[in-house]
């Protein structure tokens, strides 16, 4: 995806959010236990800030939150965020660079992306709390969602922190995926201490397949699926090994 659609489709959730997180903000988060709309809505704005001050100040500011950002009403945290944050993005190109947590990409093209894909899943957890209809994402930006979660979260997260993996991984046989989203594919391998991604359906067979749309395999990923449990993803095989990529993606996701 170019920069551009990003901060376009960056845009396009962050109003669905805000306009979301105002109507009910002690409902539930389902896909958050123990978050209320108002905490989630908090989440978001400090996560703005958060990389806004990572690519002002040249590295990731710690401890964060500030104190004093408890003190601030979610929504106008929300709001202060996201204008600092699009402030920050406009005066940067996304060649730039900037502290990210992920090694290989030390830019200001990871936040735009990052925050993008945050603001979206971030939009979706609103609208399942407060029973509004979730908004359709776009196919592009959740075939980017998949591809960042695989590669990026996982994938990176075994490889930096395996000792976070161990006892996920360490006595695994290993197993082989093939996640299919639309005529989009990737083949994931695991193994002790391993979690590897390559792009397309490859050759042989799989112990496990997932099948869907762009939206509804991003969504059965990120455990955002609907209340009423049609995921809309066909999984075929073994439920250990159905098991074993979820706990490592919840993992990598922390």
């Amino acid at each position: 995806m170019e920069f551009s659609r990003f901060l376009d489709c960056l845009a396009a959730d962050y109003d669905r959010l805000r306009a979301v997180v105002g109507t009910d903000a002690g409902a539930p988060v389902p896909s958050c236990p123990g978050w209320t709309v108002a905490d989630l809505t908090r989440h978001v704005g400090e996560v703005y800030l958060h990389k806004t001050a990572a690519m002002r100040d040249g590295a990731e500011p710690e401890p964060w939150p500030p104190k004093e950002f408890a003190a601030e009403e979610p929504t106008a945290l929300l709001d202060r965020g996201y204008t600092a944050l699009r402030a920050e993005f406009a005066t940067r190109g996304p060649e730039d660079p900037a502290a990210t947590w992920y090694g290989p990409d030390q830019s200001v093209g990871f936040w735009i992306r990052r925050m993008a894909q945050e603001t979206v899943v971030h939009r979706i957890d609103a609208e399942l709390a407060t029973g509004q209809p979730v908004a359709p994402v776009p196919a592009d930006l959740a075939v980017d969602g998949i591809d960042e979660l695989l590669k990026v979260f996982a994938a990176h997260s075994v490889a930096e922190w395996g000792e976070y993996f161990t006892d996920i991984l360490a006595g695994t046989p290993g197993h082989t995926y093939l996640v299919r989203a639309g005529d989009a594919a990737w083949r994931v391998r695991t193994g002790p201490g391993r979690f590897a991604v390559t792009d397309g359906a490859g050759d042989g067979t799989a112990d496990v397949t997932f099948s869907g749309t762009p939206e509804a395999v991003l969504r059965r990923l990120w455990n955002r699926e609907s209340a009423d449990g049609d995921t809309g993803v066909t999984i075929e095989g073994d439920p250990e090994a159905v098991e074993e990529l979820r706990r490592c993606i919840v993992v990598a996701a922390e």
